[in-house]
């Protein structure tokens, strides 16, 4: 074991005897609700985990099927809600701390199964041998086969013998245990000096047990599994020894009960860095990835340059980005704010996405690049894979960092960026800009290629700052190539809750090479106040007049038809808000129609 678990409550020291076959018959299970009820039958485990809890001065928690965020006001949450088919996550209070438990219970979590471990890798060896999976589905596939092969499902005892039918020396089994005997018979077995046809017999529990933690050890990511799968994590921080940190979307900071001491955390990040092929060692202690979920990771190793030993940080992502509707739903835009960026986006304007680090950048890069035309050919650009494209015209590209002494096997940012503007894309995304591949995006906005890319500045002062500094030295002359900068951050409100919000949404006009300053107009504001937006260029946009009236031929008298357009987009956006349109794909797929059937065709 990578850590111990070490429960925030005394355990009960006299549980309820019971027979999971026998539900009824336990006063636990009948004090439960009808919800809870359900899932104590589809995984009776977590009754086991129910009889921990001490009954006199703990409540057996609340069981809720999906997260709410209005749970996240509640002082002292004792919440239980599933991961997945068979992991639950307790939320348990701390009255000591601003940080609550988050208890992972799993199909492990009480059984002794773990002792049959040893004796199942072995087993499996020869049987897994004869396969050659190519992806981890298949890999999961076939451990779970060959784990049914392996294991009998009864009553935990190996059929008894008659007197006429003595079982071959090395057998037995006492109570559904591994008897010394047995377990030395059985590696002559995998040895080879006898045929392979032993059996582990396992109850229904033990072997759910068994299998989960194959998988979770074999196949996913071992401790870090139940937290990796759980959706409602953004952030996993683990700063040395003790105990794992996370950011909830719902319950926000949070503590693990899982510690790891030094030896283990060593074993447990070599183990980690090796399982994403990119092995750690201590002449290179830094390592900067993607795990397969798309989620990125940073792992520092040994104690040597990190002084409370090796720590990492994964940084989360959805599976599905979170769509336009969603990200209005949360109130980091409004419904004008949308229309306004999908007429920009559709009529080819280049914008960065400006914050702070967290303040939900690439989020919003995400959603709003529904916008761009559906037909359009999109290249992408990225460190680490965070963008996600709803278009099928997508061309994804990742940099490439050798080891030390192999430079001129690199591909960077500079390298990419250069090879996209040869690939005639309708719009070139890039992950983030840091350095000199800013001048690069810059140039290719200046032949046509309009760009969008996230990009860390708190202001567009800031961000001027940074573009015409070293390391990226964009000209002056050149940062009105530049549309739109969106500046995003996570504020906190009067309540206490940490929100994300566009603070403003900018029109970058030109340089004044008199003043020696750079002119902007800023579209939309956020009221901290009213915690509302105001549409500051109502009737007086530079983009919306200067550059795509005169890119569609409107003419100065009839200028209104850009702001009609604005509140025509916006009816239509919260009409699909209403018919439940929320989802990223079923969004994309809506807008792509609603273009196709020239509903948004500007009539002169």
């Amino acid at each position: 074991m990578a850590a111990e678990v070490n429960l925030p409550f005394a355990i009960n020291t006299s549980p309820d005897v019971h027979d999971h076959s026998k539900l009824t018959s336990c006063s636990t299970f009948n004090s439960l609700d009808d919800a809870t009820k359900k899932e104590v039958e589809k995984n009776p485990f977590l009754l086991d985990y129910f009889h921990l809890i001490p009954p006199d001065t703990v409540e057996i928690p609340k069981f809720y099927p999906r997260l709410d965020k209005k749970l996240g006001e509640l002082k002292a949450p004792n919440v239980l809600y599933p991961v997945g088919d068979s992991v639950y996550i307790h939320i348990y209070p701390d009255v000591n701390d601003v940080r609550n438990y988050y208890i992972p219970v799993e199909p492990s979590f009480i059984s002794d199964v773990k002792k049959y471990v040893p004796l199942a890798e072995k087993l499996l060896v020869d049987l897994v041998s004869k396969f050659d999976p190519k992806t981890p589905e298949e890999r999961r596939d076939i451990l779970k086969e060959c784990l049914r092969q392996l294991c009998v499902i009864g009553n935990g005892k190996p059929p008894e013998k008659d007197a006429n039918d003595k079982a071959p020396a090395g057998h037995g089994a006492k109570n559904g245990k591994v008897s010394a005997n047995m377990l030395s018979g059985l590696l002559a077995i995998v040895s080879g000096k006898k045929e392979n046809n032993e059996k582990l017999y396992l109850t229904a529990g033990e072997y759910q047990a068994l299998e989960y933690l194959m998988l979770r050890d074999k196949i996913g990511m071992g401790l870090l599994d139940p937290v990796i799968i759980d959706p409602n994590i953004e952030d996993i921080t683990c700063d040395g020894y003790g105990p794992i940190f996370l950011e909830h979307k719902v319950f926000k900071g949070l503590k693990t009960t899982i510690e790891f001491n030094p030896e283990d955390l060593n074993k447990f990040v070599l183990q980690l860095s090796e399982r994403i092929g990119k092995p750690i060692t201590y002449a290179s202690p830094i390592i900067d990835s993607t795990l397969p979920d798309g989620s990125r990771i940073n792992i520092v190793y040994g104690e040597d340059v990190s002084k409370r030993g090796s720590n990492f940080t994964i940084r989360k992502f959805n599976a599905k980005p979170l769509s336009i509707q969603d990200i209005i739903g949360s109130n980091t835009i409004d419904y004008n704010m949308a229309a306004y960026l999908w007429i920009m986006i559709q009529e080819g304007m280049s914008l960065f996405v400006s914050g702070e680090t967290a303040s939900g950048k690439t989020t919003t890069l995400n959603a709003i690049m529904a916008f761009i035309s559906p037909n359009a050919k999109i290249v992408s650009i990225e460190d680490t894979a965070e963008v996600q494209v709803p278009h099928k015209n997508w061309t994804r590209e990742i940099t490439r960092a050798s080891n030390k002494g192999e430079n001129s096997s690199d591909v960077g940012m500079f390298d990419l960026l250069k090879a996209a503007l040869r690939q005639r894309p309708n719009y070139i995304i890039v992950g983030e800009i840091r350095g000199i591949e800013g001048a690069i995006a810059f140039q290719a906005i200046q032949t046509g290629h309009p760009v969008m890319s996230t990009f860390h500045a708190a202001s567009v002062e800031k961000l001027i700052q940074r573009l015409t500094g070293d390391p990226i030295n964009v000209p002056k002359t050149y940062v009105d190539n530049l549309n739109l900068v969106i500046i995003q951050s996570a504020v906190r409100r009067p309540d206490g809750r940490t929100v994300r919000r566009v603070m403003s949404i900018n029109e970058i006009v030109g340089y004044n090479p008199q003043t020696k300053g750079f002119n902007y107009i800023e579209a939309f504001s956020w009221d901290p106040v009213t915690d509302k937006f105001e549409f500051r260029a109502n009737k007086s946009s530079y983009l919306l007049e200067q550059k795509i009236a005169r890119k569609l031929g409107i003419p100065q008298n009839k200028m209104h038809l850009m702001y009609d357009e604005i509140e025509k987009r916006k009816n239509i956006l919260m009409k699909l808000k209403e018919s439940g349109v929320t989802d990223y794909d079923e969004f994309f797929q809506t807008i792509t129609k609603v273009e196709k059937q020239g509903m948004l065709k500007l009539e002169v």
